[in-house]
């Protein structure tokens, strides 16, 4: 499981710009959304699309699981509740690296 852990989270550090985002609270908003649109759509659940918010986060992550389709054939492979669980491994690091573990003190400045 930590070798399809590390492959989606390599994919993510590669090429999704929205874990970079300038402030903790918009890094951690696109990390929790894009994420939970993506275990959505990876584990059939119904996408709920209400808010301009929803649509931004859906818009990401449908590339992202286009992507992942494409690139990692095992993630049509495995069940539901194994992809929750990869998914949010993979969440965990990708929030540990751009949030936790940045030494980027601008993230968390007062006058921004």
């Amino acid at each position: 499981m930590n070798e399809k852990i590390d492959q989606l989270y390599g994919y993510v550090q590669e090429r999704c710009l929205w874990q970079f985002f300038s402030r903790t609270w918009d890094r951690q908003e696109n990390i929790d959304g894009i994420f939970a649109k993506a275990t959505e759509m990876l584990t059939g659940k119904e996408l709920t699309l209400d808010t301009p918010q929803d649509r931004l986060h859906y818009a990401d992550a449908k590339i992202m699981v286009a992507d992942f389709k494409a690139r990692f054939p095992w993630v049509e492979e495995i069940g539901p509740a194994q992809l929750r669980e990869i998914m949010q491994a993979v969440k965990d690091k990708v929030t540990d690296i751009a949030i936790t573990s940045s030494k980027n003190h601008e993230l968390n400045h007062s006058l921004y």
